[in-house]
């Protein structure tokens, strides 16, 4: 979305630069510029970053019980089969070939993008700018998919094929109906903009969003994941996703946890476990 067809080069020296990633920004701009002014780059910087996340943990879901993580499954009666990480693999593809990219080339036809900045973001404009645009997109978010599971016309007709399968795997991360996958598409597009962020920014919070999705639905519990490296339990991560597979009226937000306490759709394997226990007893 930040692609031109033209640049003027008028690069400050690295030395002379206060900016620490400007470097890198320079070695984009000078060697890889044809890659990165393609009004395609974003859609294959998030496609490839999909693919490349979600692969490991397909080969570990191949290998079931033999996986050297199987023991972090979180539903380990529930295994994913190669039919379905083909089918949700495939939507995925249809998406992007039959909405996605005639959208982006629509969009660039329209409204080019403005032209590439000379200069680096610093380090802290792009934390800053990167944090601020994913706690946008989480509010966005959770705001739509709650509406989405608390409608059933809307549930039904646009969220409904993203809970085909009750336990997530890596592959299911963008099994979504190409209304959902297209709306999700643009708060990631717009929120960047109208924050001002940096083309590098942009790109870096594609990468990491895109890991971030993945996470959510790998399936697996894993102790360095950054839902428990986070304190607070700031985070949802894996195991708060998939909670909302197995119960879709808890945890809508995508990334983080503090509107789901907020509006007391917040659940967790041992909030789960106590009502069970309740029940029982009752």
């Amino acid at each position: 979305m930040w692609n031109i067809s033209k640049v003027v080069f008028q690069l400050p020296t690295s030395s002379a630069s206060d900016h620490l990633l400007q470097p890198l920004w320079d070695y984009l701009l000078l060697r890889h510029y044809t890659l990165i002014s393609s009004p395609f780059f974003p859609v294959l910087l998030a496609f490839s970053s999909y693919v490349i996340f979600s692969v490991p943990f397909a080969v570990l879901d191949v290998l079931g019980e033999k996986a050297p993580l199987f023991e972090y499954k979180i539903q380990k009666e529930r295994r994913p089969t190669v039919g379905m990480m083909v089918r949700t693999l495939g939507t995925a593809v249809y998406n992007h070939l039959v909405f996605v990219l005639p959208a982006v080339l629509i969009t660039n036809m329209v409204m080019p993008a403005p032209p590439l900045p000379t200069v680096a973001p610093t380090v802290w404009e792009m934390f800053s700018g990167g944090l601020g645009a994913l706690l946008v997109f989480d509010t966005q978010y959770f705001l739509w998919h709650m509406v989405h599971h608390k409608n059933p016309h809307l549930y039904r007709w646009v969220h409904a094929i993203h809970h085909d399968y009750m336990s997530p795997f890596s592959w299911s991360t963008q099994h979504l109906s190409a209304v959902e996958l297209m709306t999700v598409g643009f708060w990631s597009n717009i929120d960047p903009i109208l924050l001002k962020c940096h083309p590098l920014t942009v790109w870096t919070l594609t990468v990491f969003s895109i890991w971030m999705s993945v996470e959510d639905h790998i399936g697996y519990d894993l102790p360095f994941s950054p839902g428990h490296l986070v304190p607070f339990g700031l985070l949802g991560g894996a195991m708060a996703h998939d909670m909302h597979h197995q119960k879709p009226s808890s945890n809508f937000a995508p990334f983080f946890s503090h509107w789901d306490k907020i509006f007391g759709t917040a659940i967790t394997v041992k909030l789960t476990q106590k009502s069970e226990k309740e029940k029982q007893l009752a």
